[in-house]
């Protein structure tokens, strides 16, 4: 399945989810490229948005390779490949995805506190999943159960996968103000519902 760009994707994700319209979801995207499709989804089901803050811990030498992934609370979940890097590499890397989580914090949400997922059904959205590193973080981040979501919804899972890009006939880059843009656009309310975290 290739999708047209990360719109085509959303809408597709959003059929697939419509059991939990009307209950108030609150769905939160992984910046940068999931966030408009977050957005989407939350506007097709009548939920809220949100940005959910986790980074990639890169490879040395090749960045885009994640050994694992940090979330805003500095939690780790690691790849078991991660100990050939070294733990000196390690905590240098997380060190500086935490610091870049924290400017992407003081730019998207500056004058408010992350939405609260307690006792809400949470989908987490990302516009395509690798290794799992940067997923498996976000759901743990969600909910610190050790079971990371109730139920999971993936459109495609190719047999020969190189890269998410090549999926999407318009893979275009998602700038930090679109991020912005689309987050100052929804206003969080405040309504109750049961936690069935998504990914």
């Amino acid at each position: 399945m290739i999708f047209k760009n990360r719109e085509h994707a959303a809408e597709s994700l959003a059929r697939r989810l419509m059991g939990y319209k009307g209950k108030n979801p609150l769905v939160l995207g992984i910046p940068r490229g999931a966030v408009p499709m977050a957005n989407n989804i939350a506007d097709a089901l009548g939920g809220e948005i949100d940005v959910i803050l986790v980074h990639k811990l890169g490879y040395p030498g090749q960045p885009e390779l994640a050994i694992g992934a940090v979330d805003e609370s500095g939690a780790t979940f690691l790849a078991d490949y991660a100990a050939e890097v070294g733990a000196a590499y390690l905590e240098a890397e997380k060190r500086a995805q935490l610091e870049a989580i924290r400017r992407r914090r003081a730019l998207y949400t500056p004058a408010r506190p992350p939405i609260d997922p307690h006792d809400r059904i949470v989908i987490v959205v990302d516009d395509g999943i690798a290794t799992g590193a940067t997923m498996i973080t976000a759901l743990r981040a969600a909910r610190a159960l050790a079971r990371e979501c109730d139920r999971l919804v993936c459109l495609n899972v190719p047999a020969a996968f190189v890269a998410v890009g090549q999926y999407f006939k318009d893979f275009y880059q998602v700038s930090d103000e679109k991020v912005i843009e689309t987050l100052r656009r929804s206003e969080p309310r405040d309504f109750g519902c049961r936690l069935n975290t998504e990914g």
